[in-house]
């Protein structure tokens, strides 16, 4: 196996693996912003490279963290472990429930084709992202997408601008006042300049994290601005600023990573907000069809044309 399949190997067993940790996520997440940034790092390690916790020492993770054995304990202490031992226990206990599954399903394959490769990898980006979601959290969400005393601008990284402009143009079939930002750090700026209360920012990125996202969010938050964040990690700095934070599976088939788990929130959340405008969100798709219609921007389809003598 070289060295780049690998690596890329491993990662994906991570991701996971660390899915199924829910229990050591979860106090990772319930601790977040009291971390220091040595116990930060700390955490990064946990939730991108389980195994290097299951398998190795204070020092080892340390070591890769680029921090102190200290550091690692505190940490494990903080988020409600007997130290380093009881965050290694829990991390294997959870990598010993998933590796029978995994070897029962490379057991079970009986083709290695790209197709087949990518139903499994999607099928298991949609089922991670969407089994994660808290309800409470989601339903928080949709509260906020729903309020149309508020704007929504979407802020969206350059590998997820397709889904972002997906997003931004459903959500706007069912309620007015969405745009997607977008262009120059200018263009973008002056997109967001007045925000305040009043706006709901959807940023989506993943790792790694574009700078410009990251800036213009942390600039519309000190402005008032109420954040959404779809992400692929709890210590995000998107996740860290965001009243609300979904974190989504990004697993590719092959070399770059997959946004079919982002797409399948993304309509979630616009099923959920046009569930909650029902009447508002069904006058404005009408007029949208009547608008298209008179337009005739539409290529319609058209009945079957009645046989006549001498068709078959």
């Amino acid at each position: 196996m070289s060295g780049w399949v690998e690596h890329t190997f491993h990662r994906r067993a991570a991701k996971r693996i660390i899915s199924a940790v829910s229990d050591v996520a979860s106090r990772i997440e319930q601790h977040r912003d009291r971390l220091s940034p040595a116990e930060r790092q700390v955490a990064d390690i946990v939730l991108r490279d389980p195994e290097a916790v299951a398998f190795g020492t204070v020092a080892r993770v340390a070591a890769q963290a680029g921090t102190s054995g200290a550091s690692v304990v505190r940490l494990a202490n903080r988020i409600g472990f007997h130290g380093f031992s009881g965050l290694q226990a829990a991390v294997q206990s959870a990598i010993g429930q998933q590796l029978r599954p995994a070897v029962e399903r490379i057991r079970s394959e009986h083709g290695s084709d790209v197709v087949s490769r990518t139903l499994r990898a999607e099928l298991g980006n949609v089922e991670r992202t969407l089994s994660a979601i808290d309800a409470a959290t989601f339903a928080k969400a949709v509260r906020l997408l729903a309020d149309r005393r508020r704007r929504v601008l979407v802020v969206a990284g350059d590998a997820e601008s397709g889904v972002g402009a997906m997003f931004a143009t459903a959500l706007s079939l069912v309620r007015e006042g969405v745009a997607q930002a977008g262009g120059s750090d200018v263009a973008v700026a002056r997109q967001l300049a007045g925000c305040g209360a009043d706006t709901v920012v959807v940023a989506i990125d993943l790792r790694r994290y574009e700078r410009w996202v990251v800036d213009h969010v942390t600039r519309a938050v000190a402005a008032g601005v109420t954040v959404v964040a779809v992400t692929d990690s709890l210590l995000s700095p998107l996740a860290a600023q965001a009243v609300v934070s979904f974190t989504v599976s990004a697993e590719g088939a092959g070399v770059f990573d997959s946004h079919v788990g982002t797409l399948a929130l993304a309509n979630a959340l616009v099923t959920g907000t046009a569930a909650r405008l029902r009447r508002s969100a069904t006058d404005r798709l009408d007029a949208v069809e009547a608008a298209w219609h008179a337009a005739g921007a539409l290529v319609e389809d058209r009945p079957a044309r009645e046989p006549v003598s001498g068709d078959g």
